[in-house]
This record gives structure tokens, sequence and C-alpha cells, in this order.
């Protein structure tokens, strides 16, 4: 592996997991300080002697199903900026300020690799509400809300809320939230299935007759944009008609379904 983050850079090649060097604290401070003084020989030492901590690190990940090999690189980078940047003047653990930078290094990396991409505007704005948070909870008694975010931010909350909601991290159904002598309860066990009720059945049968009763177009109109996420203007480009056309079907064919439903 090869970390191009950095001019001086960290090479691990073959790593064979189970000879991999480990150091004790004294031997940490020692090295960070010569590190820090540009020693690179102490500096590359110390990097390997914390790779396992990047691997128990990784693990934590490993349901995601992400290739191991990758989390690691990414989380060397991590390590890398945790021995460049650690201040060896304050009475902190290194491991105490690495995790959270090797998690936080993966976790981006999961976020930017998502299959859910998430547009460079809307990650920004979060971060500007992230920080706004941290803002207000320092200067307000009680914990801030939409409300007083979207107000700092100077944006409307519902884009606000948008941009919070878009960048957590997805969670698996199956992930364990207790377990107990091997019985173990996972989130799919938590959530109420709100969705599937009689009612909604009811009006999902409403719904298919309404659609039957739609023109060929205005039916392929609706399932285009309300069944598989095309825009207005997608929609117009593939079936070779004007937006303002699309429009006007599709809010024609809304009204038609409502009545009929």
């Amino acid at each position: 592996m090869k970390s191009n983050t950095y001019s001086r850079k960290v090479e691990i090649c073959g790593v064979n997991t189970a000879a991999l060097p480990t150091l004790n604290a004294e031997e940490k401070r020692e090295l960070l300080i010569k590190s820090k003084e540009g020693d690179d020989f102490a500096r590359n030492t110390l990097i390997n002697g914390n790779l396992r901590l990047v691997l128990s690190i990784i693990q934590r990940f490993a349901s995601r199903g992400e290739n191991l090999d990758d989390l690691f690189q990414v989380g060397c980078i991590g390590l890398i900026k945790a021995v460049d940047n650690f201040d060896t003047t304050l009475d902190v653990k290194f491991s105490t300020y690495a995790v959270p930078m090797i998690i936080g290094e993966i976790r981006r990396y999961l976020r930017d690799n998502n299959a859910v991409r998430v547009s460079r505007s809307v990650r920004d704005l979060a971060y500007r509400a992230l920080q706004a948070r941290e803002q207000l909870t320092r200067t307000l008694d009680r914990e801030p809300t939409l409300e007083d975010i979207a107000k700092l931010v100077d944006v409307p909350k519902e884009e606000v809320g948008a941009a919070l909601e878009a960048i957590v991290e997805p969670v698996s159904l199956y992930e364990p939230v207790f377990s107990d002598g091997g019985d173990s309860i996972y989130i799919m066990d938590q959530i109420s299935d709100n969705d599937n009720t009689d009612e909604a059945w009811l009006e999902d049968i409403a719904l298919r007759e309404a659609m039957k009763r739609l023109s060929p177009r205005e039916k392929n109109i609706i399932e285009m944009r309300y069944f598989k996420g095309r825009t207005q203007m997608e929609i117009a480009g593939e079936i070779g008609i004007s937006q303002a056309q699309v429009s006007r079907i599709e809010k024609s064919a809304l009204e038609r379904i409502k009545k009929d439903m």
C-alpha cells in the first residue's frame, strides 16, 4: 500500500497481520517527539507500530461489505494524519487522538463512495449546520432546534433538515443493538411497519384501479415520475415533449387519480 496524501510516503507491502510490531507507551512518546523533529525513520516506525490499531478499527466496518484492503489503506491515511498532527505537549494518549482520526477518515471514504451520492453543496450546507449546532450548544442553555440552526446559517429549515439527513450513514437492518446469551435483537426488530396496514393495502388497490383509467401517455409519465424517480426534464427528453407539457399532463393525471380514489 502507498499513501500519496503526503510527500513523505509510507509503503507497506505484503502486510502480515500476525507479525505487526507493537509499541509501548514510552516508545510511542519518544518516536512522536523525534517525528515532530523531522526524523522520518521514527515516523515510519511509529506508523508501522500502530497498524494493529487500524486493523482493530476496520473490523467495526466489516459488516458493510466493503473491501477490507481498501478500508485498511484509508485507515492508514487517518493514522498518518494523526501522527503528523499530534501535539506532544498535551497530556493525551496517542491512541485517544488517533482513533477518531482513523474512524473519521473511514467514514468520509464510505460516505463519498456511497451508492447514494450527495452533492457537494448539500454536504457543505450540512457541515455548516453541524458547526452552527455546536456553536449554539455552547451559547444556549438547551439543545438547539432546527429553526435555531437554520436561522444562524440563514437557510430555510427544510433545506437544513434535508442536508443533515443526507449525510447520515445508512445502517444495516441486521445491525445488532443488543445481545444476550447468543440471542440478538436487531434494528429491524425495533421497527414497526406502518405502511403494510389494512388501510394502506386498500389504498394501494384503489390507486392501481385509478391508474388503469389513465391514458397510456399519462400512465407512462406518472410511472416514470413517481415509481422510477425521474425528473420532469428527464421525462421530457425521453418521450420528446417539453417540460411544460410533462407538467400539465402530470397535473391532470394526478387530479384524475385523486378524483377516482
